[in-house]
């Protein structure tokens, strides 16, 4: 499953940057995540509890930042299991463009592979709660970078 898309944050390049690699606001901003903890710059290990279809699980796993080119974007990496319910790995490239000093568009290029109970549950399914996450976690995101009107 691929997905790309951009969001235009209301923050400048350097606020939007800073909070991409600020495992506080991240762990705020994704879906059911229960802990995300940086073991090193540019690795992290997080736990997050997902419903998708009937299916409930709990997935731990580690997150690794590569190809960093500061403050305009990186590469990120993840994989976790979730017990019975299967694996889901899958990485995005991420890239910040300054359309002012004052608003960034965040880029993603997004792409996922899950197996096990997950699997079977379908690409509809699993498509549309991919984007589902997605739009939650930048919303978030945009809500907390962005200074209050």
């Amino acid at each position: 499953m691929q997905m790309n898309d951009s969001q235009r944050i209301p923050a400048s390049k350097a606020k939007v940057w800073a909070a991409l690699n600020d495992p506080d606001i991240l762990r705020r901003c994704i879906p059911g995540c229960q802990s995300l903890e940086m073991a090193s710059p540019t690795e992290m290990t997080a736990t997050v509890e997902l419903k998708v279809g009937p299916v409930k699980a709990t997935f731990s796993g580690k997150v690794t930042l590569t190809d960093i080119d500061a403050p305009n974007g990186y590469r990120i990496v993840g994989e976790g299991a979730g017990g019975v319910a299967g694996f889901a790995k899958g990485g995005a490239k991420v890239r910040l463009e300054e359309e002012s000093p004052d608003v960034t568009i965040l880029h993603y290029d997004a792409d996922a592979q899950i197996g096990g109970k997950l699997a079977q549950l379908g690409s509809r399914l699993i498509d549309s709660t991919s984007r589902k996450l997605a739009a939650n976690f930048f919303e978030s995101f945009a809500g907390l970078v962005a200074p209050s009107s």
